[in-house]
């Protein structure tokens, strides 16, 4: 990996936890409950997944009344199933509008509590104006979740600029993920195979998308049939390969922004971020595991 793809990584890895967690934290649960998604009043899925109203309708809200095909299309790696156990029904519930509005509430409570008297400081203001430029700097063409909330007006405050940026710059960024996976030939449950298999993360780790046992094992075969994948789940050579250049290509349709932020101003900025980083891990609310794979790829 070049240095500069290097750093492009580097910068995922800060940002990410600064965006997801709005999926975790129980004030983004409570922001949900209030628009009346309620998990507990929801039956078992059809998917047997876990009631989870709350991230399909923050992450699908840009979107707009988006329905199940469309949302999973976007999200790539959920299964359908479990994508219509919650779409377009918690439309009936929230319209994107209020789900827009209750994210951003969610991510002010969440950084006033998590980052205290931080949120006020010049050090947070510059990183998110640092940030803003790098989101702003980011092509949408072709990228469908990066796009519609590169359409959605800045916030007033710079703790939820920040959110703001690091949430376009990693929906860019996994547009671009998107379109490496199906450039190397991998359908949304493959994807998950073959990334289990390279030791990202525990294959339960996966049942958080959706998918049956049957699909997940029929999956497992076609790349076993294609040499990337040996009978016990395990990432052969070429399947190690394929996945190491799918990482490469999306380093590579993710370094845009951070080329036109340039390098002293990105080193800036991944200085300032360190802080944040270490605050939002420090919460606990992140799980250790995650179906991303940071810190193995």
């Amino acid at each position: 990996m070049t240095d500069e793809l290097g750093r492009v990584r580097q910068m995922w890895h800060l940002l990410e936890p600064l965006h997801a967690v709005v999926y975790y934290a129980p004030q983004a649960f409570e922001e949900a409950e209030a628009l009346g998604l309620r998990t507990d009043e929801l039956p078992q899925t059809s998917s047997g997944g876990t009631p989870r109203p709350g991230y399909f309708a923050w992450r699908a809200a840009p979107l707009g009344e988006a329905g199940a095909r469309q949302v999973a299309s976007a999200f790539y790696s959920f299964s359908p199933a479990m994508v219509g156990d919650y779409v377009p029904g918690v439309w009936r519930v929230s319209s994107p509008a209020k789900a827009i509005a209750g994210r951003l509430r969610a991510v002010d409570r969440t950084y006033r509590d998590v980052l205290g008297d931080a949120v006020a400081s010049k050090e947070l203001a510059e990183a998110a104006g640092l940030a803003r430029r790098a989101a702003e700097a980011a092509d949408c063409a072709g990228r469908p979740l990066a796009a519609a909330n590169a359409a959605l007006p800045w916030a007033d405050e710079p703790h939820l600029v920040l959110w703001q940026a690091a949430t376009r710059l990693r929906e860019h960024r996994g547009d671009g993920h998107l379109a490496a996976l199906l450039t190397a030939g991998l359908d949304p449950v493959e994807s998950l195979v073959s990334f289990a298999g390279i030791g990202a993360a525990p294959a339960e780790t996966f049942a958080s998308r959706g998918w049956s046992e049957a699909e997940w094992t029929a999956a497992r075969e076609r790349l076993v049939a294609r040499g990337l994948l040996t009978s016990d789940g395990t990432a052969t050579a070429d399947g190690r390969a394929l996945r190491a250049e799918v990482e490469r290509r999306t380093d590579e349709m993710a370094a845009a922004p951070w080329a036109a932020l340039g390098p002293d101003d990105t080193a800036r900025l991944s200085e300032l971020l360190g802080a944040y980083w270490v605050a939002m891990l420090g919460t606990g609310l992140l799980p250790a595991q995650n179906t991303l794979g940071i810190g193995k790829v």
